[in-house]
């Protein structure tokens, strides 16, 4: 089912806004080191959903307002996000034809991508990431990401993805 553009400006911009405040949700410890990166999911199924209107701008201006809100270094997920944003927009013919598993590795390693680019630039800084957590919110975005897609192409009515 096709949407107009009104449609899914709306969509994406409700989506941004709810996956922003999951992002920042106050969780137990336990909890907070499987919370995926929210944002980074919303704005690949938006690509897959309709890759004309959103683009690598668009995920540049919604990584810097992640930098600001989640205190990062000023530029860090306007990187991730362009990067990974640019590789889902090159390949999206394809990706959206995948099935839901092929997704779900597709997904896998996009957001294993964006922790590694995370992990290394919070070193530089003098973070240290502990290994066994540092896969956690990648598998937990992956397994999560066949329910995104069916819980936003519900709502907002159109192809579902797998």
């Amino acid at each position: 089912m096709q949407i107009s553009r009104q449609q899914s400006l709306i969509g994406f911009y409700l989506t941004i806004l709810m996956t922003m405040c999951l992002n920042i949700l106050p969780l137990p410890d336990i909890l907070k080191s499987f919370n995926p990166d929210w944002v980074l999911l919303g704005l690949i199924y938006w690509v897959f959903a309709v890759p004309d209107r959103i683009g690598v701008f668009n995920a540049g201006v919604i990584g810097l307002f992640v930098d600001i809100l989640t205190g990062r270094l000023l530029g860090q997920y306007v990187l991730i996000y362009a990067l990974i944003i640019y590789v889902c927009l090159k390949g999206h013919r394809r990706l959206s034809n995948y099935l839901m598993p092929q997704q779900v590795v597709f997904i896998f390693f996009c957001l294993l991508f964006s922790r590694i680019l995370s992990s290394w630039i919070g070193n530089m800084q003098g973070y240290k990431v502990l290994f066994h957590v540092f896969l956690f919110p990648v598998f937990s975005g992956a397994l999560i990401w066949p329910l995104l897609c069916f819980i936003l192409g519900y709502f907002f009515r159109f192809r579902r993805f797998g």
